[in-house]
């Protein structure tokens, strides 16, 4: 598959099995994910992988936020209907990738550029995913960026979860993918 393809094919697949996902092809993705451009070589990226009862630590995480987020007024039931279904959400695949940014603290180093980086290996992760066959979706939300996920992590106050890559064997039928054309977004500037 040329980078063209990979690119245009790439689509977010939120449904797949529970089947194994070989180390290999896991390790060839984390790789993709380091070779992202990032300014000053300073590579952002922290990468958490997550399986079998590994998952927990996410369900875990998931399941204090939803919980403190539920008020100090929330019954014991509700407390716990909450907690079951942010855990369960741990473990809609067989593998589960936490990408982090971890921002290197040097006047000649501007966060916000650290944040793309971390953003282009999660492209650069989703493609080989593609390439590989396999089928993925990065979730984000509110839960992500919540103090308590990074406690869970052993991250720091100024890193950052920036989401989950959610990877298995696809087990559903990937849209056709549609976008407005570059020209409706380009502004040409020439001499």
């Amino acid at each position: 598959m040329n980078v063209i393809e990979a690119i245009r094919t790439r689509r977010s697949i939120g449904k797949v099995t529970q089947e194994p996902v070989a180390k290999e092809m896991i390790e060839q993705i984390l790789e993709a994910g380091t070779w992202a451009p990032n300014h000053r070589l300073t590579e952002p990226w922290q990468f958490f992988v997550m399986s079998g009862e590994g998952r927990n630590k996410l369900g875990q995480a998931l399941a204090a936020i939803a919980t403190s987020q539920a008020g100090e007024d929330a019954d014991a039931a509700v407390l716990e209907t909450k907690a079951a279904d942010a855990m369960s959400k741990a473990r809609r695949s067989p593998v589960v990738i936490g990408v982090a940014v971890v921002p290197v603290e040097r006047r000649d180093v501007i966060e916000l550029e650290e944040y793309g980086a971390v953003f282009a290996a999660i492209q650069n992760m989703l493609l080989t995913v593609n390439e590989l066959g396999l089928g993925a979706v990065w979730r984000t939300g509110e839960p992500c960026f919540h103090p308590l996920m990074n406690e869970a992590f052993g991250l720091r106050p100024q890193d950052k979860m920036l989401g989950f890559i959610y990877l298995g064997v696809p087990d559903m039928t990937p849209t056709q993918g549609k976008r407005s054309a570059a020209a409706s977004k380009t502004t040409w500037i020439e001499a």
